[in-house]
């Protein structure tokens, strides 16, 4: 598509460029010809409460830094802002100040509770949306409620904190400050005129029955870098004048935000209130909170000279009920200072091609069969991935010994968290799991979050996936980071597996992207077989392995009794690694020959895995289930007997070896024929040759389960009175409801119980619960694994369907059955309910609410209300995937 939209250019002259759709700028962007990804949403809406800027003896990241210093404490590595916008190295950053007349502050970042929160800390306490984004970012669109009344900042601390774990969260919505619909309906819109050219709307609507006013601040500011003490750090400038930022930086150049009419600029500096916070001088008699006490307290705060390192254009709104205006601003960078931005026609042209143009990217990308419900939930998904992605800086060297400019950190620092990864030098734009409960990226979560991003940026995906393996990363023993919480942490080993995804989903013809992904897995696969597998017996531990409080006890922590805790997901988990690995080299083979002997290596390890499960004792034959061990010093054995995903995760591991496989590669032929002639013990995990897929070639199946089992384990997987809801599978069976798990382990009890909401337990920090309730990238991999034995097995295998229906259905329908009970947890029912809203009828029934879709991180076990993180787009965006492999080729 040609299109024609308006640019400034260097010379500060208006211009035209042409053929710029989103696909012309995504091979632009990829190609290095326009750095069209160079600015984007990567500004958190959280630093207060992180690791980075946690220098406290003890680790006490919440304590060190909370929420009431964010306003007026400079941050060390990174900034934070509503509807924020910054460049990839995060030099400057514009984002969205509000002042309702009332609140005690400014709402410059969102709030919530940290973790000394109370009942359910760590848990954001506001309602805004992420509605559109490209994978570009020419075109976004972010949607906020602010109350009208004072916001309940007291309330929610106090009642939140005197609640028991067996009461609900206290939300916003509870305390009843949108009543009688007193609240701001606030949108921002972006859209690039070019890739430092971009135009600004934000839309503003009085839905409250009285007239009211809103202060609205634009707020363009530098993340400090110069007051550490570091060398060759230029502190910058900015200039304020009616209706206009103009910074300078000696990197950026000119960076200038013009807004519409004559708004007055407010101008501070990015630096710390030390007075405020501890009563000693400042760097600044014009700090960081400068604006915020000038316009609430009227003090004399802001710089008269109308320079610094912050500014803010002020708008006042006196608005009737049921008004509605927009604001036009741009935001531009040059070389050289530019005259007045066009705010007109031009501007105007800008928004609504951009707009245009996404309307048409997604049209395109979006399956033609799914419906138009499905289409919003995916479209809303990628707009959440696009605008989770952040700057995320971390030099750990430099955060362990602290900055010249500072007061050294407390000795305990050099022993404590993530003390062994002093390597680590982050610098770089990362999807997160959510850019307010986990602005830090989680490795097995980003792996996820690859699979759905790949749908519309495989560029990125690839990038995302390559950059956790690189040796500023990866541990030079081979571990990826987990997270910054403790990046030693084990996270479960699915890297392989999504860029094996991402791969196929790009069209399965970047061999270099795949080949430099082994060459790193090679190097963490032996980490994982040198360091989890304490007996050397090919079964593994791993600890919590992101499953939080599944099990009795804390897995990460030390055993209630001596022993090792042998763990079904991990060598679950362990054998599908094998397995991505086993067809990562079976691809690569086309191209190299000696990536044959590894696929030999990863098929002979696979069979040694899934063998051992057995062995071991991991399966249980009496309950067709697979069950953590204890293995205690003297050789005894003791199952723990929660039937929880623990024991389904083996299931993921399967894979199909083609005839044309193994006759394009003799060697791994004849080691199949080998070990089914000369280790007997193998014939459960290597099939019987049989026709398969759609092409009826001969084929085998590598299973952790043969038939009898699988059938065996979908009999519990299947049954409502087990593991399957109306809104997918449950992470631990309904079963423990009535009889929960309980062991006793050195003179104590520990029990797992069905819970299918929050946790009642404070196991492993309580703010997550796995003890019921679905789970997006758990369901995910269990549903693409029953595609993967339906094209093995095809129609001659059934299972029924539920359990007790005495109803038989082919797996691959199944696993339709399944994708469509998530996606039913988005989409409005037959009576126009989104399950994720539960009972809340302001979410379900009001016109400006139920159309805004939220992605939370987990869901209610039986009714599917969202739980946890409110915004965690990151893998519950696997939802865009299942409707594209429900929706998309020839109709089942």
């Amino acid at each position: 598509m040609s299109v024609t939209v308006f640019s400034v250019i260097d010379s500060g002259i208006v211009g035209v460029r042409t053929d710029v759709s989103e696909r012309v700028r995504l091979a632009q962007a990829d190609s290095g010809e326009q750095p069209w990804r160079a600015w984007g949403p990567y500004l958190a809406e959280r630093a207060w409460g992180t690791v980075r800027e946690d220098y406290s003896e003890h680790g006490t990241a919440w304590d060190y830094f909370p929420h009431d210093h964010a306003r007026s404490r400079a941050y060390r590595w990174n900034e934070d802002g509503m509807a924020g916008l910054c460049d990839d190295r995060q030099t400057f950053a514009f984002a969205l100040a509000l002042w309702n007349g009332k609140d005690p502050i400014l709402k410059e970042r969102m709030f919530g509770l940290g973790g000394d929160g109370g009942n359910h800390g760590e848990d954001a306490k506001e309602y805004w949306w992420y509605q559109d984004s490209t994978p570009t970012h020419s075109w976004m669109r972010w949607r906020y409620h602010y109350p009208q009344a004072a916001f309940p900042y007291d309330q929610l601390v106090r009642v939140n904190g005197a609640r028991s774990r067996n009461e609900g969260e206290y939300e916003l919505v509870d305390t009843g400050v949108f009543d009688h619909d007193r609240f701001w309906a606030v949108t921002v819109d972006y859209a690039k005129a070019g890739p430092q050219d971009v135009c600004i709307a934000i839309t503003v609507s009085n839905r409250g029955p009285d007239p009211a006013t809103l202060h609205v601040l634009p707020t363009l500011w530098f993340r400090n870098t110069w007051s550490w003490g570091l060398p060759n750090r230029h502190e910058p400038t900015m200039t304020g004048t009616p209706g206009r930022l103009a910074g300078e930086h000696r990197s950026l150049g000119h960076i200038t935000l013009d807004g519409q009419g004559a708004p007055v600029a407010l101008m501070c500096d990015n630096e710390t209130n030390a007075q405020r916070l501890w009563g000693l001088p400042g760097r600044s008699p014009y700090p960081k909170d400068g604006i915020n006490d000038h316009l609430i307290h009227r003090t004399p705060t802001v710089n008269p000279a109308g320079t610094g390192t912050k500014g803010a254009l002020h708008y006042r709104l006196w608005m009737g009920s049921g008004e509605t205006r927009t604001l036009r601003l741009r935001l531009t960078q040059s070389d050289r200072p530019l005259p007045p931005a066009d705010l007109g026609d031009g501007w105007a042209e800008v928004i609504r091609t951009r707009h245009a143009e996404a309307d048409e990217f997604f049209d395109e990308v979006l399956p033609e069969a799914a419906t138009d419900d499905e289409k919003e939930v995916a479209r809303q998904a990628v707009a959440g991935l696009m605008w989770g992605k952040q700057f995320y800086h971390f030099d750990v060297k430099q955060w362990l010994r602290g900055d010249p400019g500072n007061a050294p950190p407390p000795p305990g620092r050099r022993y404590g968290r993530n003390n062994g990864w002093w390597h680590m030098n982050s610098f770089d734009v990362i999807s997160m799991p959510d850019p307010w409960e986990y602005p830090w990226y989680a490795a097995w979560d980003l792996a996820f979050h690859c699979v759905s991003i790949a749908r519309v940026d495989p560029g990125f995906a690839k990038g995302q996936l390559t950059l956790l393996l690189r040796e500023w990363y990866m541990h030079p023993n081979g571990q990826i980071p987990a997270y910054e919480w403790s990046f030693s942490d084990v996270n479960p080993p699915v890297h392989a597996w999504a860029a094996l995804q991402v791969f196929k989903i790009d069209g399965s013809r970047d061999f270099d992207f795949l080949s430099r992904v082994m060459h790193k897995l090679l190097l963490n696969f032996t980490w994982w077989v040198n360091r989890k597998d304490v007996g050397g017996n090919n079964v593994f531990e791993g600890g919590f392995l992101g499953l939080d409080n599944v099990g009795p006890f804390d897995r990460s922590a030390a055993l209630p009794v001596a022993g090792v805790l042998e763990q079904s997901d991990g060598t679950g988990w362990m054998a599908m690694y094998a397995l991505n690995l086993l067809d990562i080299a079976i691809l690569l083979s086309r191209h190299d020959r000696a990536y044959e002997d590894m696929a030999t290596k990863f098929f002979e390890h696979f069979t040694y895995i899934a063998e051992a499960a057995y062995r071991q004792g991991l399966w249980d034959e009496e309950d067709s289930f697979f069950y953590d061990v204890l293995r205690l010093p003297d050789g005894h054995r003791l199952p723990l007997k929660a039937r929880s995903i623990v024991g389904l995760l083996p299931l993921a591991a399967t894979t199909r070896l083609t005839s044309e496989t193994l006759n394009r590669l003799p060697e791994i032929n004849a080691r199949v024929r080998w070990m089914l002639h000369h280790q007997g013990e193998f014939g459960d995990v290597i099939s019987a040759r049989r026709l398969g897929g759609a092409d009826r070639r001969q084929q085998r199946l590598l299973s952790m389960v043969g038939q009898d089992q699988l059938l065996r384990i979908l009999a519990r997987l299947l049954d409502p009175e087990e593991f399957l809801s109306p809104y997918g599978l449950r992470t631990l069976s309904r079963a423990h409801l009535e009889k929960p798990f309980t062991v006793s382990l050195g003179g104590s009890d520990f029990t797992v119980g069905y819970e299918p909401a929050e946790s009642t337990s404070g196991l492993f920090g309580g703010n997550s619960n796995w003890r019921g309730p679905v789970w997006m990238p758990v369901n995910y991999l269990l549903v693409q694994a029953l595609r993967e034995y339906a094209e093995f097995y095809g129609d001659d295998l059934k299972a029924e369907y539920p359990t007790g229906s005495q109803c038989k259905r082919g797996l691959g329908e199944i696993a339709d059955d399944l994708s469509r009970r998530l996606i039913g947890l988005f989409v409005p029912d037959s009576e126009g309910r989104r399950p994720i809203y539960g009972a809340t009828e302001l979410f379900q029934t009001h016109p400006d609410w139920k159309d805004l879709i939220a992605f939370p991180e987990y869901f209610h076990g039986d009714n599917g209300a969202g739980l946890g993180a409110w915004h965690q787009t990151g893998w519950s965006a696997l939802v865009l995937d299942l409707v594209f492999n429900l929706r998309s080729g020839p109709a089942r």
